[in-house]
Order: structure tokens, then sequence, then C-alpha cells
């Protein structure tokens, strides 16, 4: 399987699109992302599913491959976590059960092209691409997201109420958390290539209808405050070069020796504010933190020699910049003038075509060069590429 993806076209959030039910980009962020929910019918007209239910299950049973099996039955809810052999799966026709599969766009390339047509919101905040099996009445019991999430019906059908749930109260000693009193205001019957967008903590309960209900879940980051610091902190640490050693010419005799001293405090609290000034170095961090790769990705040794020429990155590349860095995969690197617009336009369109690597600094292509031995970008298909 190749890991590669599909050239992009130029993006343009000012253009109206079927996906977002004749909306641009720009309106629809203007007007429902974090507000409100948006259905689309036929958001994507003949809808092909990025791989099949075999395939799905196949997927599955992969030990790379985060996956859960709920099972909604007489004796209530039950969860298990993958891998499964297909034997462990429940029979087909037996109804109330669900297969999810996360991060299905690391591992399949039609996946990768579903989940970049959603980026016209920023990478650092499009996560990944979910999919769900569902015998009929499979689902996973109302309950909310703290993401938002464009909810793309595959294939059969899946009905969905949701609503503004302000009583978030959960129901206890179930393995999901599954809201002890939804009360939804809407209902919606999604079939194959219909959408649904929710915000953050709009309540939804999906069940399918049917057998053979396949649903598309785009999901988004969304960093925490306090995880996100932490982090930062400690990349910034580890980078942090300062050898002032902390020195006490006033301090006093003590008869309270376990008291901490205040001007030990006072270090400290300076020796952290350095840190923290240090907005470069913060700026590095960040990058570095929301492109590292997810701790089950790993990527494949290069496949020939390294020439000069067309690349493409790798579906599980992350690729990101800012004013003066570049960022993949976890490391950072100084960037300006022609290098610089030259890795932003890697990085927004994921590939580079054959004149635009001939004429990039020498630097430059040692960079290229490095991230293809290293597996994070390839040739395009045809030009030396994977099949």
């Amino acid at each position: 399987m190749s890991a590669h993806a599909a050239p992009l076209p130029a993006l343009s959030v000012d253009q109206p699109t079927r996906l977002l039910g004749g909306m641009s980009p720009a309106r629809f962020m203007r007007l429902h992302w974090q507000k409100k929910p948006l259905l689309v019918r036929q958001a994507v007209a003949d809808f092909v599913p990025p791989l099949s239910r075999a395939g799905l299950f196949d997927l599955a049973a992969q030990p790379g491959v985060e996956s859960r099996l709920i099972v909604q039955g007489p004796g209530g809810w039950t969860l298990r976590h993958g891998p499964f052999a297909r034997r462990a799966l429940p029979p087909l026709r037996r109804p109330g059960w669900t297969l999810l599969v996360q991060g299905v766009d690391l591992h399949n390339d039609a996946a990768h092209g579903l989940l970049s047509r959603f980026r016209f919101v920023p990478d650092a905040r499009l996560d990944d691409l979910m999919i769900s099996w569902a015998s009929d009445g499979g689902g996973v019991g109302p309950h909310f997201d703290s993401y938002d999430v464009f909810l793309l019906q595959a294939s059969g059908r899946r009905r969905w109420r949701i609503g503004r749930q302000k009583d978030l109260s959960l129901q206890p000693d179930v393995p999901l958390k599954i809201l002890s009193r939804f009360q939804p205001e809407q209902e919606h019957v999604l079939e194959a290539g219909d959408m649904l967008y929710l915000p953050p903590r709009w309540a939804h309960d999906g069940v399918a209808e049917g057998d053979d209900c396949m649903t598309c879940s785009i999901g988004f980051r969304v960093p925490q405050r306090a995880g996100l610091a932490a982090e930062l902190v400690q990349r910034m640490g580890e980078a942090f070069e300062d050898e002032t050693l902390y020195r006490d010419p006033s301090q006093q005799a003590t008869e309270h020796p376990g008291a901490m001293p205040p001007a030990l405090q006072d270090f400290a609290a300076e020796a952290l504010a350095r840190l923290l000034g240090d907005r470069a170095s913060l700026a590095c961090a960040l990058g570095e933190v929301m492109t590292e790769p997810k701790p089950a990705v790993w990527f494949d040794e290069a496949d020939g020699d390294w020439s000069v020429g067309a690349v493409v990155l790798d579906r599980r590349t992350r690729m990101m910049y800012d004013e003066g860095h570049v960022f993949i995969n976890g490391e950072s690197f100084r960037a300006a003038g022609a290098d610089a617009r030259l890795m932003q336009r890697l990085a927004d369109r994921r590939r580079l075509d054959a004149v635009q690597v001939r004429r990039a600094s020498a630097q430059a292509q040692a960079l290229l060069a490095d991230w293809f031995e290293a597996g994070w970008l390839h040739r395009p298909p045809g030009e030396g590429g994977h099949p």
C-alpha cells in the first residue's frame, strides 16, 4: 500500500463547494464553525467509501491500529479494544454492535485524501479520520465530544438525534461516556454521501438503520491548556542554556532548616520566567509538539536513492510552519527567503514538482534528501515513487 497522497488542488476558501452545501469554506467558518450544526445532503455525490467493510475489518486486525468494539445487548454496554481477528467480531447479522477504527488516514491513501478535503481548517487542528461500521441498531449511545466533528455517511443509513445538551451528567457504571438524560432537538437520517457537522459539546446519538452502516468521522485536535503547557515547558527546558548558579550570600543561620528559602523561590520563578520569555524557543517548541507523529506511527525506509525531482509528503507526515521556521515530524528548522516559501508550499500543497525542487538551494535540497531517506516524503507515482 502506498503512503503518499494525491496532489491537492489549490486552496480557495472563497469558492463555494458542494462539500459544505454550496457555501464557501470562509462562509462556513464564519457562520457555523464552533457555533451551530450544518446538515448537507449529498455533500459527496456518488460517494465511494475509502475502503470496504472487509478492508476495515482487516485494518482492525493489525496490532498498530487503534480499534474498539462496542456492543449493546440485554446485559447493557460492553467495550473491548483491538486488535480484533475476524473471528473475534460478532456475526454481521447480529444487531447492536459497532466497530470503530481510529486514524484510518494513516493507513489508507483514499482515507487520507478524504481527510485532506477538510484542510480549510489549519492542519494544527485537523486530527484524523475514524471509520465505524455498525450492524442494525448499532451505535455508541448518546454522548458529546469536546471537539468539532463532520459525520459523513459512507454506506447504509444512520439516524442522528442531536441537541444542545445542558445536563452533561453521565450514566454510572457504563464503560462509555453515555449521557444520563439525553434531550434531542433535531433528528436526521443520513444516507451515503450525506454529512452532518456538529460543534463541540453538541450531544448526538447515531443509530444504524439496516445492515452495512459505515460512517466516516472527521475529527479535530483540541489541545488542553495544562497538557500543552507541560509539553512546551519540557521541550523548551531541554534546549534552555543558562548555567547561572544559585547564590545566597545574605542567607542567615536558621532554626527552621526545613523551610524553603524565599530567595530560592525567587530564583526558581526567575528561571521559569526567563525560559518562557524566550519567544523563539516557544515558537520552536509549539511547532515541534504540533507536528509530533502519533505514538504508533512509523515511516518506511526510502525506496531507491535520492535524486533531484518531484516529491510528495508521506500521508503520515505532519508539516507546518510559522514566520521563521519549518516544522516536520517533531523537528524544527529555521527558514527564510525563497527556501522558506518553498517549504511553506510543500506544507500547504504536500508536494513539489521537479522544477521547484531543482530551483531550491543546495541547503534546501539537502533537507529534502534527508527527509526522503527518512521516509517522510517520496517520489510521486510514475516518477520513481511507490506504485
